[in-house]
């Protein structure tokens, strides 16, 4: 459940996080604030899920789930560092990955799990 949990708000962060960038750049500068903000937020959770998922592994639990959170982990830290260089012809494509990536494994925890189902 712990897993669920963070993938779910760790999907919830990120999908808010070009509604941040899409209101600076339509004109409200305060919320360039709550995009840093929600990168910080991103990546702590990104943290936590791998942490999560490390442990779900090591009790016998899905293995793809700890390496999908640490690719994840790995593309939001170079999206981070793109956004904070100003490379945004890496930083938004690369947003657009990531957040289908977390929206996807989102989906895919929620799912029935086939080796729940032996326990």
């Amino acid at each position: 459940m712990v897993n669920r949990v963070l993938v779910s708000a760790h999907a919830v962060a990120i999908i808010g996080q070009p509604v941040f960038a899409g209101g600076y750049l339509g004109g409200d500068y305060d919320m360039l604030w709550l995009h840093r903000w929600g990168a910080d937020a991103v990546s702590y959770l990104a943290y936590a899920q791998i942490l999560a998922a490390l442990v779900l592994w090591l009790v016998r639990g899905p293995r793809w789930l700890f390496w999908i959170s640490l690719l994840l982990a790995a593309g939001e830290t170079a999206q981070y560092l793109a956004g904070m260089a100003g490379a945004l012809d890496l930083h938004i494509p690369l947003g657009v990955a990531l957040v289908t990536g977390t929206a996807l494994t989102a989906i895919a925890v929620w799912r029935p799990q086939p080796w729940r189902a032996g326990r």
